[in-house]
């Protein structure tokens, strides 16, 4: 695709200074300029590149004022880090703007879907499935029976979506996720040996949650796991049977959620996190990379380590057990002093 300083002006309702017939076709960050390119200026010590840049167009504020000539065009507007973002997000927009339905595809005949959807080659969408307006299921896509998705979501290519799953408007489940496959359930005999307990339960996904690629999201034993509106999850996590997240809460990469967990509102839990199952996490709280909960977590804790400990106990611990060689020693001494 390409765009014409005009039309960026346009659509970002910015100023231009230079040619405004200058065209573009690709981003470049601003230190890696090349002539086609658009790129933004938004942080000042990035400056010294405006002038040696040779990307065709950069996005400035309004403040800016070349101190040197310049061989580019500059589109100025009130904040420039907004307005190249919001680029991004129409540039997003117009790329994902597929309709139609390419072939092959397998569709049920009892499967409906709304206007101006697309769905892309070797998908297969079951029996009874209902999606919305302007749904974009991408090649290789499974949806199963009885799924319900809404308008304006996207599932990437290689996504799978099992049955009886709900899924919201405007959310977006990258490839190789996989949401509704069985919960992790299994019970032993008197020999021992395992048995498979049922999982009859589905996942529930409100409106405008972002799922990662290869993340997990086990159906409910009984119920429904639940996602909550805007929820965003990163790349492979693991979300159990009949957990529930609340809204708006955010989850690093590489983390895991054991069944039955309830986590708060307004969460931030980062990578590599491992959270037991069957407790309760409040809203607000925030868990660093790498911890391990294992216990309720109140409203706005602060938590890091393994088990976590309060943010600032960490800390304090932190410092002591850097200095345990030293403290040995000290004792050692001691104890040599006392005849030990």
């Amino acid at each position: 695709m390409e765009f014409t300083a005009s039309q960026i002006a346009g659509i970002l309702e910015g100023e231009i200074e230079g040619n405004p017939e200058i065209a573009v076709h690709k981003l470049s960050k601003i230190e890696e300029g090349e002539a086609g390119s658009l790129t933004f200026l938004a942080n000042p010590k990035y400056t010294p590149y405006v002038y040696s840049t040779e990307a065709s167009i950069i996005i400035v504020n309004k403040d800016f004022t070349p101190e040197q000539s310049l061989s580019t065009t500059l589109i100025k507007v009130e904040d420039a880090y907004k307005s190249f973002s919001k680029l991004l997000a129409y540039y997003d927009q117009v790329k994902s703007a597929k309709t139609g339905v390419e072939d092959p595809v397998h569709v049920a005949e009892s499967a409906e879907y709304g206007k101006d959807c697309y769905l892309g080659a070797f998908c297969y969408v079951g029996n009874n499935v209902r999606m919305g307006d302007n749904v974009k299921i991408y090649p290789n896509a499974y949806i199963g029976d009885n799924v319900v998705i809404g308008d304006n979501t996207i599932v990437f290519a290689g996504a799978k979506i099992y049955s009886e799953t709900q899924i919201g408007r405007d959310c977006v489940i990258h490839s190789g996720a996989i949401i509704g496959a069985d919960g992790f359930g299994f019970a032993p005999d008197d020999d021992g040996v395992y048995s498979k307990i049922p999982q009859t339960g589905n996942v529930i996904i409100e409106d405008h949650v972002d799922i990662g690629a290869g993340t997990t999201i086990d159906r409910a034993t009984l119920g429904s796991t639940i996602l909550r509106r805007g929820v965003k999850l990163d790349n492979q996590i693991q979300i159990a049977h009949n957990v529930e997240i609340g809204e708006h809460t955010v989850i690093a990469a590489q983390t895991g959620v054991a069944g039955s967990t309830k986590i708060g509102k307004h969460c931030m839990i980062g990578g590599q996190v491992g959270i037991v199952g069957h407790i309760l996490i409040g809203d607000r709280v925030k868990i660093q990379a790498q911890s391990g909960i294992g216990r309720n977590v109140k409203d706005d804790e602060v938590l890091q380590g393994s088990p976590a400990l309060n943010y600032g106990d960490f800390n304090k611990s932190y410092v002591h057990f850097k200095n345990l060689p030293r403290l040995v020693s000290r004792v050692e001494s001691l104890e040599k002093q006392n005849g030990k």
